[in-house]
């Protein structure tokens, strides 16, 4: 039974990547601008100036192109991405791929047909947040790569809107929109497309105060790369309608050697005949093109032991074996199965290293496991692992000669060829590379364009004595009709028939087109014309469908400034404050007991409640409420399908204000009226929804919340330019606190201090001790368990806005958020108390920032300004 397939959706970074999906056969290409507000500023990139000749390129290939301005947006930048929008739609780019809600609501006021999809940046990760991307008039979520088949599953029957998945490439440790590493510790942003890639440095363990000994294992943040092949029949059964491969900032070849083999087998599961054979030599293809280690990423449920190799952080290839010995030029090595990484086969996975022996169960082993099929060939280039990745010269090289002995090989290579002195015994042997694949993609590049993939339907009518009219119709809704010069006449003969005008009106070599249709029944039968007239009216139809498919959607574009109206739309929703005119006040984040007590010490009249698991959150609310404060709970970061009871469990504590932190939780509560009697708990967002301009926050104030927090990619002077559009009093800043740099669903205890896979099996070391990751710079980052054995990584230094406070207090602002981590009572008690006092202004900016012992800093970035400067010129 043939279903429907899924689209194969691929990256662009640069020209010839894009040309290589095309000639490969993606039917979609997703590509970034380098005017900016794409999440891979470091790619190549196209510019708006050439856009419409690269969306030519595409259409005519019979693809369609999806554009990335999937960054959070600056206030100031506001009227540079309406330009850009307005570009953007005239160019026809088929559709738009966003992060920010603004940008999809500028776009919908710029062009009413604009098709919007939300960026897995979005963090879009159960139906309730479905629903709210939908309000933004998306049509499309790309999901986040942390769910599961069975999570997929359950999102698609609960909602109508079309899933995006990402299928192969890269995983990033943390949920998507949701890390802050790289503004904490590298002064750029990642929600601005700056990634510094955190992930992949080295850590040391720091296990209750004491660093544990890893070997050779530092790189425990780095996650193998997701190929997803066996989850493929399922995600086809589920109908999610496009399959994503990750790779904007990788070359050519990996492009096509990834479009080429996914292509291969979504046809073949679409059509019941999977070519197991055929994949298999695929993904020898593709783990030579690039590869850290293949593995199903989340697809089968989280598994803490196959995620991270940590041995490296960068490409490996296919894993061969280990050295047995050197003799001169040559070196034996060994097929190790006991010793492959963690990685093993794909859909082979075991459990790491000195685990007990077994398979690790997957839920997507439907079939025998799928290895890539690989042989080390001379020509290949292979890479002796020594331990130290970090080491841009490893010992490797070409191999010159390669012989076939026994359950291993012979490698032979030449002079000057790999310092074979620093080649031991047990190192592990990876091939890296194969040059027949850099030389197939040269090949694919020179074809020129590809021909014949637009589909075409044609409708022929006429009678004696009328022109014969023929009526084209291109996919993408481009229609054309052209009558002959010359009119129908009676035929001496057997006249026209569809045999002739097959042959005359659908010789389409050399055009974007290829026949999928033909109506004849509105022509008479018996009549006559000359080819020569058949023929022309195909040159003349094909080169005005050509031209209009080369163009793209046909839509209206809105002339001018849509911005002001638009927030004047907007403010129209948004109801007064519920308790406007309060004094500024300090607002203490709790996560333990101890810190509690030190809230209740210091007499402040409201607490929020962050029980990152949930384990006795409601002793803690009872405990509050008892002391008299008003009570705020935060839900928890994200949520997937299935997982809507964490909110349920928080109303039924019946708090008086809920801290939303995701889309989701956002819309449980605003979608849910109170129980009679009662009133509707006050909603307040945190920094995780990225608050950063004011269409976003004006239209989250407009569908109920009460208050938001701005993001952490903000500095003060783009917190100012947010507040002269935005009432002061609705808004949330933290003053202090420990950034929340990773979000996870990687357990790191699991990984580090078990050998089980998931909480069933891992027995739960986070109950017993406390983890931190020791950076470069020698600074102990904290490792927070969350519900769902999630992960929070935060900054180990606390950061204070104190020195804005009195401006902040001037412009209308009233709530300022303290946050604890691990504080202790007496910490949080002293930083509390300078807070305090700050406030009352009883004391300096300069000497609460003493006397909470805290870095000066506000936001994430200390000079985003300088990183991505809001001017359209310096955005390049």
């Amino acid at each position: 039974m043939t279903r429907r397939r899924p689209e194969i959706l691929a990256p662009a970074g640069d020209l010839d990547s894009m040309k290589a999906a095309l000639a490969s056969g993606a039917d979609a290409i997703y590509f970034g601008l380098d005017e900016g507000f794409n999440a891979r500023a470091r790619a190549e990139n196209f510019s708006l100036a050439t856009l419409p000749g690269t969306l030519a390129l595409v259409h005519r290939a019979g693809a369609r192109a999806y554009l990335t301005l999937n960054t959070l947006v600056f206030e100031p930048e506001l009227p540079v991405v309406e330009d850009i929008l307005r570009r953007i739609a005239e160019a026809g780019v088929d559709a738009l791929i966003v992060q920010d809600p603004a940008v999809a609501l500028v776009a919908r006021a710029v062009c009413p047909q604009m098709e919007v999809h939300a960026s897995t940046q979005m963090t879009i990760s159960s139906a309730e947040g479905a629903r709210f991307a939908k309000g933004l008039g998306a049509t499309r979520v790309v999901v986040p790569r942390e769910l599961s088949v069975a999570e997929i599953r359950r999102l698609a029957a609960e909602t109508d809107i079309e899933l995006e998945v990402f299928i192969h490439g890269a995983l990033c440790m943390s949920w998507s929109g949701q890390c802050l590493t790289s503004e904490a510790w590298g002064g750029r942003s990642a929600n601005r497309g700056q990634c510094a890639q955190s992930c992949r440095l080295p850590y040391d363990l720091v296990v209750d105060g004491q660093t544990r000994e890893l070997g050779d294992v530092q790189y425990l943040l780095s996650p193998k790369d997701l190929a997803g092949v066996m989850a493929v029949p399922q995600l086809v059964e589920i109908g999610v309608h496009s399959l994503k491969i990750e790779g904007r900032q990788k070359g050519p070849q990996y492009v096509a050697t990834a479009v080429q083999g996914y292509r291969r087998w979504v046809d073949g599961v679409s059509a019941g005949k999977p070519d197991t054979g055929a994949l298999r030599k695929d993904l020898a293809d593709m783990t030579l093109s690039y590869s850290r280690g293949f593995s199903h990423g989340f697809f089968a449920g989280s598994d803490h032991q196959t995620l991270v190799e940590g041995r490296f952080p960068k490409h490996r290839g296919a894993f061969l074996g280990r050295v047995e010995s050197v003799h001169g030029r040559d070196v034996r090595v060994v097929d190790d199965e006991a010793g492959r990484p963690w990685t093993g086969a794909l859909g082979q996975e075991s459990a790491r290293p000195d685990a007990p022996v077994g398979k690790v169960s997957s839920p997507l082993e439907t079939e025998a496991p799928v290895a890539a099929d690989l042989s080390p060939r001379p020509g290949m280039g292979v890479v002796f692992d020594d331990g130290h990745p970090e080491d841009k010269h490893e010992p490797g090289g070409p191999l010159f000669r390669v012989e076939r002995k026994g359950r291993g090989w012979v490698l032979g290579f030449g002079n000057p060829g790999p310092d074979l002195a620093r080649v031991k015994p047990g190192q592990r042997v990876w091939v890296t590379s194969d040059p027949s694949l850099a030389k197939r993609t040269e090949e694919l590049l020179e074809r020129g364009e590809p021909e014949g993939r637009v589909p075409l339907e044609l409708t022929v009518s006429g009678a004696a004595g009328t022109p014969l009219t023929v009526v084209g119709r291109a996919r993408g809704g481009h229609v054309s009709a052209v009558a002959s010069e010359v009119a129908l006449a009676e035929a001496r003969g057997g006249g026209i028939d569809a045999a002739l005008l097959r042959d005359k009106l659908a010789a389409l070599g050399g055009t974007p087109f290829t026949l999928t249709g033909l109506d004849t029944s509105g022509l008479a039968t018996g009549l006559h014309l000359p080819v020569s007239e058949m023929k022309a009216l195909r040159r003349r139809l094909v080169a005005e469908l050509a031209e209009a498919v080369a163009r793209g959607p046909v839509r209206t574009v809105n002339e001018g400034s849509t911005l002001e109206s638009l927030r004047a739309s907007l403010r129209e929703r948004v109801q007064p404050a519920p308790r406007a005119g309060e004094d500024a006040r300090l607002l203490p984040l709790c996560r333990t007991d101890e810190q509690l007590e030190a809230v209740i010490a210091a007499g402040l009249p409201e607490v929020e409640l962050d029980w990152m698991e949930l384990v006795g959150l409601q002793r803690a609310v009872e405990r509050a409420r008892a002391a008299g404060l008003r009570v705020t709970i935060a839900t928890v970061r994200v949520q997937k399908p299935g997982e809507e009871g964490y909110d349920a469990r928080i109303g039924k504590l019946k708090p008086d204000a809920v801290l939303v932190r995701h889309w989701g939780a956002m819309m449980h509560f605003l979608e849910r009226p109170p129980a009679p009697g009662e009133t509707r708990p006050a909603l307040h967002a945190d920094f995780s929804l990225n608050v950063t301009n004011s269409v976003t926050a004006l239209h989250l104030l407009g569908l109920g919340l009460d208050t938001l927090t701005f993001a952490h990619d903000l500095d003060a002077v783009q917190l100012g330019a947010m507040l002269e559009h935005l009432p002061a009093e609705r808004f949330t800043v933290a003053v202090h606190h420990h950034i929340s740099t990773f979000h996870t669903e990687h357990c790191v205890y699991s990984h580090t201090l078990s050998h089980g896979r998931d909480y069933r099996s891992c027995g739960r070391p986070c109950e017993k001790h406390r983890l931190s990751l020791r950076d470069h710079k020698g600074l102990e980052h904290p490792v927070v368990v969350d519900v769902g054995c999630r992960n929070t990584v935060f900054n180990a230094q606390a950061q204070s806005a104190a020195s804005l406070v009195p401006s902040l207090r001037s412009r209308g602002v009233r709530r300022f958020r303290v946050e604890f981590v691990r504080e202790s009572r007496e910490e949080a008690s002293r930083v509390l108390a300078a807070y305090q006092e700050l406030l009352a202004g009883r004391i300096s900016p300069a000497e609460a920032i003493r006397r909470a012992a805290v870095h000066e800093q506000f936001g994430v970035t200390k000079g985003t300004m300088k990183v991505l400067n809001p001017t359209f010129t310096e955005q390049r």
